[in-house]
């Protein structure tokens, strides 16, 4: 058992004490048998909340309704849930009413897909009541129950097995891939939000091309935000090796498949999506400046200057990634050239306003900021050098004060 679990035992421990079964459960035991790296450990409990919180000195409630509670353990927190069952879901997305229950079995029966529905004790022994290691051996997505059943319940689970698909690099089983088919149109039923969250998962997932060729065989797109007529460009970037970008990135390039190139239609696609302003902006410098790497051989100082470095460096391997020239070694010089610029920002000029109304004994006006904008420029491409009485010389010689 790793370290991560051995850690957690002695809160199994102390429930057990306390006359309660406890597990881990959930995605962590999944990654624990395939040897990948846990993240969060989560523990399902006949305890209930008010139970637990008598057991241990330190928790906070995160989710006390739904049966959860955070307990804070050596420094680290651990989510606890008691074992539950749920009625029938509204909106396609959440229960109407949890029941706790004192069985593993019944929490388990209640889980989306076999190989979450798995758990395991303090000795490391595996729970399994849905063949849910022979789905790991197969590397199989498989509901638990009735495919209908569970995607209904929860249209989400559409999104999230498709995800698997992207990170795990496994495959649906027959059924489970025809119960997506039957009810992929729910998905326009999910919060935007919830379908971006896993949608970029899978984007960044080590197996994304794989998802993304489902994606399209089982017309899940059609219920996307802004992707019902991107066939052609979904397509595309199935094709394009994407591991190496960041999940910026691979918006970039999803957008330049699809045809979106332009500010305003950057907008409305990544707001239909529900990405922040910031996300939005950053990603509009970059494609600006993908397109104007299009028309130059290289980076020069200028477009390197005003990209700013981090744009510069993701505009060039979307580019180098789309225009096929991953063997270009710009990248790598970037940095070193970047680094010898006169300078990297306009606050590192030597002059500002003050200097230029002293020099001309003219009022205040746009003429400053038009003047300052000239002056960085020709610093940038190195015609004079950021010095102030050079600069005041220049100036004067080009009649500009």
């Amino acid at each position: 058992m790793i370290k991560a679990f051995k850690d957690a035992i002695p809160i199994l421990e102390k429930m057990e004490d306390a006359g309660f079964e406890a597990y881990f459960v959930g995605g962590a035991v999944r990654d624990y048998l395939l040897e990948k790296p846990i993240n969060d450990i989560d523990i399902a409990t006949s305890a209930t909340p008010e139970e637990v919180k008598a057991i241990f000195p330190h928790t906070i409630d995160v989710g006390i309704a739904h049966g959860t509670v955070m307990v804070v353990w050596n420094h680290y927190t651990y989510e606890i849930t008691t074992f539950r069952t749920e009625s029938t879901y509204v909106d396609y997305r959440r229960p109407e009413q949890v029941f706790f229950v004192r069985e593993l079995k019944e929490d388990l029966m209640r889980r989306d897909f076999t190989i979450n529905a798995m758990a395991m004790d303090k000795k490391g022994h595996i729970i399994d009541y849905f063949q849910s290691q022979n789905a790991l051996s197969k590397k199989e997505i498989k509901t638990v129950g009735n495919p209908n059943e569970r995607f209904q319940e929860d249209a989400l689970r559409i999104m999230r097995g498709i995800r698997f698909v992207s990170t795990l690099g496994f495959q649906l089983e027959d059924e489970t891939l025809k119960g997506i088919v039957d009810n992929k149109h729910l998905l326009s039923k999910i919060a935007v939000e919830r379908v971006t969250m896993e949608f970029e998962k899978l984007l960044q997932g080590q197996w994304c091309s794989d998802a993304l060729v489902i994606l399209l065989a089982t017309k899940m797109h059609l219920y996307l935000p802004m992707l019902e007529s991107a066939e052609k460009g979904i397509s595309k970037l199935a094709e394009i090796p994407l591991f190496k970008l960041t999940l910026t990135e691979k918006w970039i390039v999803l957008l330049l498949c699809i045809g979106i190139k332009d500010k305003q239609h950057i907008e409305v696609f990544l707001r239909s999506w529900k990405l922040s302003v910031k996300q939005i902006k950053n990603t509009q410098k970059i494609i600006y400046w993908i397109l104007e790497r299009e028309k130059a051989t290289c980076w020069s100082d200028q477009m390197l200057y005003f990209a700013t470095l981090s744009v510069a460096i993701s505009a060039e391997k979307v580019y180098q990634l789309l225009w096929n020239q991953e063997n270009n070694p710009i990248i790598s010089t970037l940095e070193e050239q970047y680094i010898k610029l006169p300078i990297k920002s306009k606050e590192e000029l030597v002059i500002g306003g003050n200097d230029l109304l002293h020099w001309t004994n003219k009022q205040a006006g746009p003429w400053i900021k038009e003047i300052l904008s000239l002056v960085e420029t020709k610093v940038v491409e190195r015609i004079i050098p950021n010095d102030k009485q050079l600069i005041k010389e220049w100036l004067i010689e080009c009649h500009q004060i």
